[in-house]
Protein backbone atom coordinates (compact mmCIF):
# COMPACT_ATOMS: atom_id res chain seq x y z
CA UNK A 1 0.00 0.00 0.00
CA UNK A 2 1.23 3.11 -0.85
CA UNK A 3 1.86 6.01 1.97
CA UNK A 4 -0.49 8.17 0.15
CA UNK A 5 -3.14 5.94 0.52
CA UNK A 6 -2.11 4.96 4.15
CA UNK A 7 -2.63 8.90 4.75
CA UNK A 8 -5.76 8.18 3.15
CA UNK A 9 -7.39 5.29 5.24
CA UNK A 10 -5.85 6.48 8.43
CA UNK A 11 -7.42 10.00 8.09
CA UNK A 12 -10.35 7.80 7.61
CA UNK A 13 -9.98 5.78 10.50
CA UNK A 14 -9.44 8.73 12.71
CA UNK A 15 -13.18 9.72 11.92
CA UNK A 16 -14.41 5.97 12.45
CA UNK A 17 -12.27 6.29 16.47
CA UNK A 18 -13.92 9.68 16.84
CA UNK A 19 -17.57 8.37 16.31
CA UNK A 20 -17.32 5.66 18.38
CA UNK A 21 -15.97 7.58 20.75
CA UNK A 22 -18.68 9.81 20.99
CA UNK A 23 -20.89 6.51 21.18
CA UNK A 24 -19.22 5.66 24.34
CA UNK A 25 -19.38 9.14 25.85
CA UNK A 26 -22.78 9.42 25.24
CA UNK A 27 -23.50 5.78 26.89
CA UNK A 28 -21.32 7.06 29.98
CA UNK A 29 -23.82 9.51 30.92
CA UNK A 30 -26.40 7.34 31.80
CA UNK A 31 -24.43 3.77 32.02
CA UNK A 32 -25.26 2.13 35.32
CA UNK A 33 -22.96 -0.51 36.91
CA UNK A 34 -25.39 -3.30 36.74
CA UNK A 35 -24.34 -3.43 32.94
CA UNK A 36 -21.02 -4.88 34.01
CA UNK A 37 -20.03 -8.45 33.07
CA UNK A 38 -16.80 -10.09 34.35
CA UNK A 39 -15.14 -12.20 31.80
CA UNK A 40 -12.02 -12.91 33.68
CA UNK A 41 -11.11 -11.83 37.27
CA UNK A 42 -11.09 -8.22 37.55
CA UNK A 43 -11.63 -8.40 34.07
CA UNK A 44 -14.99 -6.77 32.75
CA UNK A 45 -17.23 -5.75 29.89
CA UNK A 46 -20.15 -3.71 29.09
CA UNK A 47 -22.34 -3.89 26.16
CA UNK A 48 -20.64 -0.44 25.50
CA UNK A 49 -17.78 -2.13 24.75
CA UNK A 50 -19.91 -4.43 22.42
CA UNK A 51 -21.30 -1.87 20.97
CA UNK A 52 -18.59 -0.11 20.30
CA UNK A 53 -17.25 -3.12 18.21
CA UNK A 54 -19.86 -3.42 16.39
CA UNK A 55 -19.99 0.40 15.45
CA UNK A 56 -16.02 0.28 14.16
CA UNK A 57 -16.17 -3.12 12.38
CA UNK A 58 -18.94 -2.12 10.30
CA UNK A 59 -17.05 0.81 9.03
CA UNK A 60 -14.13 -0.94 8.44
CA UNK A 61 -15.56 -3.60 6.55
CA UNK A 62 -16.75 -0.06 4.38
CA UNK A 63 -13.36 1.10 4.16
CA UNK A 64 -11.54 -1.50 3.32
CA UNK A 65 -13.57 -4.71 2.60
CA UNK A 66 -10.64 -7.35 1.96
CA UNK A 67 -9.39 -7.08 5.60
CA UNK A 68 -9.95 -9.19 8.08
CA UNK A 69 -10.10 -8.92 11.80
CA UNK A 70 -8.32 -9.36 15.41
CA UNK A 71 -11.09 -7.98 17.80
CA UNK A 72 -11.07 -8.06 21.50
CA UNK A 73 -15.06 -8.74 22.21
CA UNK A 74 -14.78 -11.18 18.93
CA UNK A 75 -18.06 -9.46 17.47
CA UNK A 76 -15.85 -9.68 14.01
CA UNK A 77 -16.88 -12.73 11.52
CA UNK A 78 -14.23 -14.82 13.23
CA UNK A 79 -14.44 -17.71 10.45
CA UNK A 80 -13.47 -14.66 7.88
CA UNK A 81 -10.92 -13.47 10.22
CA UNK A 82 -9.04 -16.71 10.41
CA UNK A 83 -8.97 -17.46 7.29
CA UNK A 84 -7.26 -13.89 6.25
CA UNK A 85 -4.75 -15.13 8.83
CA UNK A 86 -3.54 -18.08 7.08
CA UNK A 87 -2.12 -15.92 4.74
CA UNK A 88 1.25 -14.10 6.42
CA UNK A 89 0.49 -10.90 3.94
CA UNK A 90 -3.27 -10.56 4.68
CA UNK A 91 -4.61 -7.11 5.60
CA UNK A 92 -5.89 -7.79 9.24
CA UNK A 93 -7.78 -4.62 11.57
CA UNK A 94 -7.22 -5.27 15.46
CA UNK A 95 -9.65 -3.58 17.31
CA UNK A 96 -9.73 -2.61 21.12
CA UNK A 97 -13.23 -0.78 21.01
CA UNK A 98 -12.97 0.40 24.66
CA UNK A 99 -9.10 0.45 26.17
CA UNK A 100 -9.98 0.78 29.96
CA UNK A 101 -12.80 -0.62 30.70
CA UNK A 102 -12.19 -0.66 34.44
CA UNK A 103 -11.83 3.65 34.13
CA UNK A 104 -14.78 3.86 32.25
CA UNK A 105 -16.91 2.40 34.36
CA UNK A 106 -15.29 4.16 37.39
CA UNK A 107 -15.20 7.30 35.56
CA UNK A 108 -11.72 7.50 35.74
CA UNK A 109 -9.36 8.75 32.76
CA UNK A 110 -8.19 7.77 30.09
CA UNK A 111 -10.33 5.67 28.29
CA UNK A 112 -10.00 4.92 24.52
CA UNK A 113 -10.69 2.97 20.89
CA UNK A 114 -7.71 1.31 19.67
CA UNK A 115 -7.63 0.37 15.87
CA UNK A 116 -4.25 -0.80 14.12
CA UNK A 117 -3.98 -2.32 10.37
CA UNK A 118 -1.45 -5.15 10.34
CA UNK A 119 -0.22 -7.04 7.35
CA UNK A 120 1.90 -9.77 8.07
CA UNK A 121 4.04 -8.64 11.22
CA UNK A 122 3.87 -4.77 10.08
CA UNK A 123 1.80 -2.68 11.58
CA UNK A 124 0.76 0.02 8.65
CA UNK A 125 -2.15 1.86 10.52
CA UNK A 126 -2.34 2.94 14.32
CA UNK A 127 -5.16 4.95 15.69
CA UNK A 128 -6.03 5.99 19.12
CA UNK A 129 -8.76 7.97 20.63
CA UNK A 130 -8.25 8.97 23.69
CA UNK A 131 -12.03 10.19 25.04
CA UNK A 132 -12.16 11.89 27.69
CA UNK A 133 -9.69 14.42 26.36
CA UNK A 134 -10.89 14.28 22.62
CA UNK A 135 -7.08 13.89 21.83
CA UNK A 136 -6.69 11.43 18.51
CA UNK A 137 -3.32 10.08 18.34
CA UNK A 138 -2.42 8.54 14.77
CA UNK A 139 0.33 7.19 12.78
CA UNK A 140 0.82 5.70 9.44
CA UNK A 141 4.13 3.92 8.34
CA UNK A 142 6.97 5.95 7.07
CA UNK A 143 4.68 9.03 7.56
CA UNK A 144 5.32 10.29 11.17
CA UNK A 145 3.15 10.50 14.44
CA UNK A 146 0.38 13.32 15.28
CA UNK A 147 -2.41 14.34 17.90
CA UNK A 148 -5.37 16.30 16.36
CA UNK A 149 -8.36 18.18 19.32
CA UNK A 150 -11.55 18.68 18.23
CA UNK A 151 -11.76 22.77 17.78
CA UNK A 152 -14.53 25.32 17.07
CA UNK A 153 -12.39 25.91 13.65
CA UNK A 154 -11.92 22.40 12.54
CA UNK A 155 -9.28 19.75 13.98
CA UNK A 156 -5.69 21.04 14.51
CA UNK A 157 -3.02 18.36 14.47
CA UNK A 158 0.34 18.60 15.79
CA UNK A 159 3.67 16.16 15.34
CA UNK A 160 4.41 14.19 18.20
CA UNK A 161 8.04 13.42 19.18
CA UNK A 162 9.10 11.58 22.13
CA UNK A 163 11.21 12.77 25.26
CA UNK A 164 14.57 12.87 25.45
CA UNK A 165 15.14 12.30 28.95
CA UNK A 166 17.68 9.56 30.68
CA UNK A 167 16.89 6.53 33.12
CA UNK A 168 17.33 8.28 36.31
CA UNK A 169 14.92 10.99 35.52
CA UNK A 170 12.14 9.42 33.71
CA UNK A 171 8.75 8.92 34.29
CA UNK A 172 7.66 5.05 33.33
CA UNK A 173 4.69 3.63 33.31
CA UNK A 174 4.48 -0.07 34.70
CA UNK A 175 0.85 -1.17 34.21
CA UNK A 176 -1.34 -3.88 36.52
CA UNK A 177 -2.34 -6.81 34.00
CA UNK A 178 -5.23 -9.14 34.93
CA UNK A 179 -3.04 -12.05 34.85
CA UNK A 180 -2.12 -11.21 38.22
CA UNK A 181 -0.55 -14.48 39.59
CA UNK A 182 1.48 -14.75 37.03
CA UNK A 183 2.71 -11.08 37.03
CA UNK A 184 3.00 -9.86 40.58
CA UNK A 185 6.50 -11.54 40.97
CA UNK A 186 7.54 -9.38 38.20
CA UNK A 187 6.18 -6.58 39.27
CA UNK A 188 7.38 -7.00 42.46
CA UNK A 189 10.85 -6.80 41.38
CA UNK A 190 10.26 -4.31 38.71
CA UNK A 191 9.33 -1.65 41.68
CA UNK A 192 12.14 -2.71 43.95
CA UNK A 193 14.62 -2.18 40.92
CA UNK A 194 13.15 0.79 39.96
CA UNK A 195 11.41 2.80 42.33
CA UNK A 196 14.00 5.21 44.04
CA UNK A 197 16.14 5.30 40.40
CA UNK A 198 14.02 6.76 38.39
CA UNK A 199 12.24 9.96 37.88
CA UNK A 200 8.49 8.24 38.98
CA UNK A 201 6.52 5.81 38.22
CA UNK A 202 2.97 5.65 37.06
CA UNK A 203 -0.06 3.56 36.00
CA UNK A 204 -3.10 4.65 33.90
CA UNK A 205 -5.06 2.17 33.43
CA UNK A 206 -4.54 1.71 29.56
CA UNK A 207 -1.94 0.16 27.59
CA UNK A 208 -3.19 2.14 23.85
CA UNK A 209 -2.97 5.06 25.96
CA UNK A 210 0.63 4.40 27.78
CA UNK A 211 2.01 3.91 24.87
CA UNK A 212 0.59 7.18 23.08
CA UNK A 213 1.82 8.95 26.26
CA UNK A 214 5.34 7.42 25.65
CA UNK A 215 5.01 9.24 22.34
CA UNK A 216 3.88 12.77 22.88
CA UNK A 217 7.01 12.97 25.36
CA UNK A 218 4.49 12.88 28.22
CA UNK A 219 6.30 9.39 29.55
CA UNK A 220 9.53 8.48 28.88
CA UNK A 221 8.95 4.63 28.87
CA UNK A 222 5.91 2.05 29.78
CA UNK A 223 6.13 -1.82 29.94
CA UNK A 224 3.36 -4.50 30.65
CA UNK A 225 3.37 -8.06 29.74
CA UNK A 226 -0.06 -10.43 29.65
CA UNK A 227 -1.79 -7.94 27.12
CA UNK A 228 -3.50 -8.60 24.04
CA UNK A 229 -2.76 -7.37 20.58
CA UNK A 230 -5.53 -5.25 20.78
CA UNK A 231 -4.41 -3.54 23.62
CA UNK A 232 -0.60 -2.18 22.00
CA UNK A 233 -0.95 -2.69 18.26
CA UNK A 234 -1.72 0.73 17.35
CA UNK A 235 0.13 2.83 20.07
CA UNK A 236 3.14 0.88 19.14
CA UNK A 237 3.16 2.25 15.70
CA UNK A 238 2.64 5.73 16.87
CA UNK A 239 5.51 5.42 19.59
CA UNK A 240 7.85 4.14 16.61
CA UNK A 241 6.76 6.86 13.84
CA UNK A 242 7.31 9.26 17.26
CA UNK A 243 11.26 8.15 17.00
CA UNK A 244 10.85 5.96 19.82
CA UNK A 245 11.62 1.74 20.52
CA UNK A 246 9.35 -0.99 20.70
CA UNK A 247 10.23 -4.38 21.44
CA UNK A 248 8.83 -6.95 23.20
CA UNK A 249 10.06 -8.55 27.17
CA UNK A 250 12.83 -10.04 25.22
CA UNK A 251 13.90 -7.19 23.50
CA UNK A 252 12.85 -8.69 20.15
CA UNK A 253 11.99 -6.09 17.98
CA UNK A 254 9.18 -9.18 15.98
CA UNK A 255 6.80 -7.96 19.31
CA UNK A 256 3.31 -8.27 17.01
CA UNK A 257 2.76 -12.05 17.78
CA UNK A 258 3.28 -11.83 21.78
CA UNK A 259 2.01 -10.51 24.45
CA UNK A 260 4.29 -8.37 26.17
CA UNK A 261 5.30 -4.58 24.95
CA UNK A 262 8.33 -2.50 26.45
CA UNK A 263 8.04 1.13 24.70
CA UNK A 264 10.45 4.09 25.53
CA UNK A 265 11.92 7.22 24.10
CA UNK A 266 15.12 4.76 22.62
CA UNK A 267 17.45 6.33 25.50
CA UNK A 268 16.55 4.39 27.85
CA UNK A 269 15.20 1.30 26.17
CA UNK A 270 18.38 -0.87 27.25
CA UNK A 271 18.40 0.64 30.58
CA UNK A 272 14.91 -0.93 31.29
CA UNK A 273 15.02 -3.99 29.48
CA UNK A 274 18.21 -5.02 31.20
CA UNK A 275 16.03 -4.33 34.34
CA UNK A 276 12.95 -6.49 33.05
CA UNK A 277 15.55 -9.39 32.76
CA UNK A 278 17.05 -9.00 36.02
CA UNK A 279 13.53 -9.85 38.05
Amino acid sequence: MEEKDLEKYTLAVCEIARRAGAYIREERRKFSLESVERKHAHDYVSYVDKGSERLIVSALRELLPEAGFITEEGTADVSRSEECGVRSEALLWVVDPLDGTTNFIHQYAPYAVSIALLQGKTVLIGVVYEICADECFYAWQGGGAFVSRSEECGVRSERLRVSSQKIQDALLCLQFPYNSGAYKPVMKGLIDQLYGNVGSIRACGSAAMALCQVAAGRLDGYAEKYIGQWDYMAGSLIVQEAGGAVTDFEGSEDFTQGNSVVATNGIIQEDLLTTIKGV
